[in-house]
């Protein structure tokens, strides 16, 4: 069954930077990183796995578990060194170049921040979303 949600806009990261910077804990920290997941031509066990069964993919339709996501961001805040984390997700049909996610994590330190970014990219697609390839 399709999703009836439409896509959204996706968020200006010039935004997201500017309002972590001016949060009270912005003093602590050294570095920001960003993630950009955009849908892909390429299938996921392709990439993945090397499974090439010579498919594309054309679309993708893609739903999340907001208190999931939630749940997420709480467990990132309590890693080592992490003061700002900040999680969009796109949903509905999606073309491919379309934005998936952005994820913006914030923290004293590269190794903490580096860290953060990949526990909660994996956590998001390994535990709230729900992505369907169409070929």
């Amino acid at each position: 069954m399709i999703n009836e949600k439409m896509k959204k806009l996706s968020p200006s990261m010039d935004e997201w930077l500017k309002e972590a910077k001016t949060d009270p804990t912005a003093l602590q920290e050294g570095m920001f990183l960003v993630h950009n997941g955009v849908v892909r031509q390429t299938p996921k066990a392709k990439v993945r796995q090397g499974i090439d069964d010579g498919s594309m993919v054309t679309g993708m339709e893609f739903t999340y578990d907001a208190a999931k996501v939630d749940t997420a961001i709480a467990e990132t805040y309590k890693l080592d060194g992490i003061f700002s984390v900040r999680v969009w997700l796109n949903e509905g049909q999606l073309e491919l170049g379309d934005d998936i996610m952005y994820v913006l994590i914030g923290g004293d330190i590269r190794p903490h921040v580096v860290d953060a970014l990949q526990f909660l990219v994996e956590k998001i697609k390994s535990e709230c979303v729900t992505e369907i390839e169409q070929k």
